[in-house]
């Protein structure tokens, strides 16, 4: 921590994308920020970033620490909130990352969240990988299908999505339906990603033959836009099935449970409980408003 401003600076150079934008958060001339980046490559004997005309562009190394030092920076305001006695403050930037297909469902949130909270700065991340909160990727991750089990996070229930087996009516018309017998000569659609933890992806892998998956997509968007142009059956969340036509009675183990993932050192800070909070509120309106959602 010898350099702690020097790597701040760094930080922020990342978050504001600019030298002018971190000098102005950071309360000092943009001279000052250049020269704690010089000093900090050159002391690391590392590129933290490639500079062009439009600003500074962070390479692998500078997001990298980055990430470290987003996390490091939130643990100082937290302590420090709590020295000065006002650690109910929630300021500063939250990062809540999701799958692709939770986006309509949690964008709302996230702007109600900032409406009640207008000193927070939302960053909202959707990609299928797995956010890393030990390394300060994100505050909050949404994560769908078994518990995860990284340790030092604190994981909690959040919904469990009810999934169907859907197709679209001209499908059916060409291809009648399903039973458990006939699976194998029907057209499925299921992921690119042979490794999905999806319940309901583990469930065809084990009954559907892999010569009848004819189509595959990156995510869920485009599997539910395949199913809606005819391309096979696919599995998806009940409210997502609207004019699809429901072909098979649902299991249980099709279920996607969906979990609140906060990391242990950020898991009681103001800002991260007052977005758990919210979201957990939303989850209670979703159970009551719309159909295929309960609330675990």
């Amino acid at each position: 921590m010898e350099h702690w401003d020097e790597i701040r600076t760094a930080y922020y150079v990342v978050r504001e994308g600019t030298v002018s934008g971190a000098a102005d958060a950071l309360g000092v001339h943009h001279a000052t920020v250049i020269r704690h980046i010089d000093a900090l490559e050159e002391r690391l004997g590392v590129k933290l970033f490639q500079r062009h005309a439009r600003g500074y562009t962070p390479t692998e190394a500078g997001a990298d620490l980055a990430r470290v030092a987003q996390t490091t920076d939130d643990q100082f305001s937290q302590l420090g909130g709590r020295l000065r006695g006002q650690g109910e403050t929630v300021t500063g930037e939250l990062v809540v990352t999701a799958l692709p297909s939770f986006a309509e469902r949690v964008a709302p949130v996230l702007v109600q969240f900032q409406r009640d909270h207008p000193e927070v700065q939302v960053r909202f991340l959707t990609d299928a990988r797995v956010f890393r909160l030990e390394y300060g990727e994100a505050h909050v991750a949404i994560r769908a299908g078994s518990a995860p089990e990284e340790p030092d996070n604190v994981v909690q229930p959040f919904f469990t999505m009810e999934i169907g087996l859907y197709a679209a009516p001209c499908y059916v018309e060409r291809f009648g339906r399903p039973t458990m017998d006939t699976l194998g000569d029907h057209r499925f659609v299921g992921f690119a990603d042979l490794r999905s933890r999806a319940p309901f992806m583990r469930w065809q892998e084990k009954h559907v033959p892999l010569e009848a998956v004819h189509f595959r997509a990156t995510d869920d968007r485009g599997l539910i836009a395949a199913v809606r142009s005819g391309a096979g059956l696919g599995f998806m969340a009940t409210c997502d099935a609207h004019g699809l036509v429901d072909v098979m009675d649902r299991q249980p183990e099709w279920n996607a449970q969906t979990w609140l993932v906060t990391h242990v050192d950020l898991h009681r800070s103001a800002k991260v409980q007052a977005a758990l909070s919210a979201f957990k509120a939303a989850a209670r309106d979703w159970r009551r408003d719309e159909k295929g959602i309960q609330l675990s």
